[in-house]
């Protein structure tokens, strides 16, 4: 299973959870999708102006969510999408997501310098790759990059989320919502497999 189908995979439980929890509490990210989503054009991704990020972390937001999800034969990126721009608004509707993203936005880019003399966005796709697999996987995670283990997990779903709730990312789950569709009731053969071969449907 490739990084595309696992993050697929994650995701469609996620929306599953969102369509089964009527009447229970609000499932993550589900209101903040709607507002966005709702409300947004494709001129307006086009037109986007920054609300939270700064210009360099909002290139950050950019090319980390395109790491995690690249376009492929099915479908674009995550920038196509509208991903960034998603996160960013997110920030201020989740005001309790700013420190934990910002600080980690923050963070990759000290472990980048310290590593490569770069910032993240800053260096190779190798160097990018090599500091991914650091904290991708938090059963393989060194002690001391569980700061980067807890941003990077967050940061993912803040993508998937993004993601499989636009246009695009509907599209590429093949979802096609509720349906017209006339049932005319049990078939002959699954009634004689209930032993009810006799009867009308």
């Amino acid at each position: 299973m490739d990084r595309r189908e696992a993050l697929r995979t994650l995701s469609l439980g996620t929306l599953a959870a969102g369509f089964v929890m009527t009447g229970c509490e609000t499932p993550p990210l589900k209101n903040t999708q709607d507002k966005f989503w709702k409300h947004i054009s494709e001129k307006d991704l086009e037109m986007w102006e920054k609300q939270f990020f700064t210009e360099h972390e909002f290139e950050t937001v950019r090319q980390l969510a395109n790491m995690i999800i690249p376009a492929d034969e099915r479908s674009g990126n995550a920038e196509e999408a509208g991903v960034p721009q998603f996160i960013d608004f997110t920030m201020l509707d989740r005001p309790s997501y700013q420190t934990p993203i910002r600080g980690g936005l923050n963070w990759l880019d000290i472990q980048c310098q310290k590593r490569f003399g770069n910032n993240f966005v800053e260096c190779t796709e190798e160097e990018k790759i090599a500091m991914l697999d650091e904290i991708a996987y938090p059963d393989d995670t060194r002690p001391e990059m569980q700061q980067g283990v807890s941003f990077f997990n967050r940061f993912r779903d803040l993508v998937a989320s993004g993601f499989w709730s636009s246009k695009i990312g509907i599209e590429d789950i093949g979802y096609m919502g509720n349906q017209p569709y006339d049932w005319q009731g049990c078939s002959h053969e699954a009634l004689e497999h209930i032993g009810l071969g006799d009867k009308k449907s």
